[in-house]
């Protein structure tokens, strides 16, 4: 059996956000941070039952909310693709400062991009997963067509995503257009594994085809055959938190 725990530890912007650890029983092999996609949260599929999927196979993972979504505090109108990335960095520290050092970085969609972001600050990450992620931030901003006139108007507008009424504002837009993670991805210097889906309607096959390209070796690719972006269907976690798993294994230290 598995166990949770409820956490929580200050965003970069200095608001609250929460989290929650999945802890293996009988103690972690290692210590994972889950960051999810962009407006999903620590409960979506993806996030959740990946997250308890690996604590059965002895990895520990730290999920969390982003700011303004979820358990967590402030207006998520108000951060950018950079707080995003910030925020990967403070989840590693607070799991550090825990006692619970994450070797690993597992994004999911944007959250995949944004823990390529991270990585390069962060020497004691000895692997990163990507899971259905964007080759460049900019790639989500066709979800905001709907808003675009009244964000060159106005410096706002509001989409529906996931269910949820959001406002978007102009300095989300310049922050994704001036993000460029090519010489992220290219100085990662640890192990890199890219897994995506080919029949991936919202994001598509390319971008993993451009993240494997740009990034060194030791790298891997497993495609996600039958799996939707979302990963809705709990058979989907189960197999890429299997599929880590295993590949972790030979960057881990002995024992």
């Amino acid at each position: 059996m598995t166990s949770i725990e409820s956490v929580k530890f200050p965003s970069v912007t200095g608001e609250v956000l929460a989290g929650t650890v999945d802890i293996p029983d009988g103690g972690a092999r290692a210590w994972a941070v889950f960051c999810h996609g962009f407006t999903l949260g620590k409960n979506s599929a993806a996030a959740a039952r990946t997250s308890k999927a690996l604590a059965r196979r002895g990895i520990g993972v730290l999920r969390y909310d982003a700011v303004g979504l979820g358990g967590s505090t402030g207006d998520w109108s108000q951060t950018t693709f950079t707080t995003k990335v910030q925020d990967v960095q403070q989840a590693v520290g607070f799991m550090a400062s825990s006692g619970r050092p994450a070797t690993v970085l597992i994004g999911h969609s944007l959250g995949g991009t944004a823990v390529l972001g991270a990585a390069p600050a962060l020497p004691e990450v000895k692997a990163v997963v990507t899971v259905s992620a964007p080759y460049q931030p900019i790639h989500v901003a066709h979800l905001f067509d709907e808003a675009m006139d009244d964000v060159e108007r106005k410096g706002v507008g509001e989409v529906t995503l996931g269910g949820k009424r959001l406002q978007i504002r102009k300095q989300l837009i310049e922050d994704l257009e001036r993000a460029d993670l090519s010489g992220c991805i290219r100085e990662l210097d640890r192990p890199l594994l890219v897994m995506h889906s080919p029949t991936d309607e919202t994001v598509g096959i390319d971008n993993a085809g451009e993240i494997f390209q740009a990034a060194m070796h030791p790298k891997s690719f497993i495609s996600l055959d039958r799996c939707d972006h979302l990963l809705t269907e709990r058979w989907q976690a189960e197999r890429i938190a299997g599929l880590v798993a295993a590949w972790v294994d030979g960057y881990l230290p002995a024992g």
